[in-house]
């Protein structure tokens, strides 16, 4: 059997936005939650672990190749389309640059896969552990709580629509919580994970010890946003609006939009690539920008 036709465990990572951003409201992240619910029980691909960042979106999935290629340009392709259609004409994300690497069902591979991509909320600043943070599969292991929703057959087929932005038929026993999504637990393979981690204790062993959470302590807390980048996005059309009276920062001349950058690093701490994220500029851009205050 080929490698392309072979059940895998895949680690699917996108490369992340210089200049935009996947979600830019919390409307946007429910939004993409659903898109991962409707394709895992459209495929035949397994959704073991994932996470859903500001600019980029993480996955550990079980397939043969060619589904998981087809699982991930997909999301793309729906997220995209959702995104033009409710901001207009924009950047797609079709060429977001994905990268798609095999990990062994053997050793601790799968344990330090997971461990990755369940820190990479921790390891941006945005909390302080997995569990906290909503857009993914961060409270579904070794959670003893019984999960609280709706099924989703008790609901009108009107309102599935409404909420998947899909037709697809998805088990009628996934609960959708009160935050308006598929509850991940709902498909999530979590007595896989839990499996291969064996104990909380352990599981909290490798979040503590992975690559993510390293990143944080060698950065130094400085060094990382102090503000999610929707709150810091949210700033940017009042800023315009009370330093210059313009609608949009692309209406503003480049002296304008450096002060509305020197502003945004004042008021949130952000960093250089923040910036160039909330605003739609690229890293070049936005550091040519900050670099002409001393001309």
């Amino acid at each position: 059997m080929s490698m392309q036709q072979e059940k895998k465990i895949w680690l699917v990572t996108t490369e992340h936005l210089e200049d935009g951003l996947w979600f830019p409201e919390e409307a946007d992240f429910k939004t993409g939650m659903n898109y991962v619910a409707a394709l895992a029980a459209e495929g035949s691909v397994f959704v073991l672990a994932f996470i859903l960042m500001s600019n980029h979106v993480h996955f550990v999935l079980y397939g043969v190749r060619n589904d998981i290629l087809w699982f991930i340009n997909e999301f793309k392709r729906r997220h995209s389309k959702y995104l033009q259609t409710k901001y207009g004409a924009g950047k797609s994300l079709k060429n977001n640059a994905v990268d798609i690497r095999d990990i062994p069902d053997e050793g601790e591979a799968v344990e330090r896969a997971v461990a990755y991509v369940q820190m990479n909320c921790v390891a941006a600043n945005i909390c302080s552990h997995p569990t906290q943070y909503p857009w993914g599969s961060g409270n579904v292991f070794f959670n003893v709580a019984s999960p609280k929703g709706i099924r989703l057959d008790s609901m009108s087929e009107r309102a599935r629509y409404r909420l998947l932005h899909s037709k697809a038929a998805l088990p009628g026993n996934w609960l959708v919580g009160e935050d308006g999504y598929i509850l991940p637990s709902s498909y999530i393979k979590k007595a896989f994970v839990e499996s291969k981690y064996k104990s909380p204790k352990r599981m909290d062993f490798f979040l503590r010890t992975s690559s993510k959470a390293r990143v944080r302590v060698e950065s130094g807390e400085e060094s990382l946003p102090a503000f999610k980048d929707q709150v810091v996005a949210y700033a940017v059309p009042d800023l315009c609006r009370t330093l210059f009276q313009k609608g949009s920062f692309g209406e503003l001349s480049d002296s304008q939009k450096c002060e509305i950058l020197l502003q945004l690093r004042y008021r949130f701490s952000s960093n250089i690539h923040q910036l160039a994220r909330v605003t739609g500029l690229s890293y070049d851009e936005a550091a040519r920008l900050m670099d002409s205050r001393f001309d």
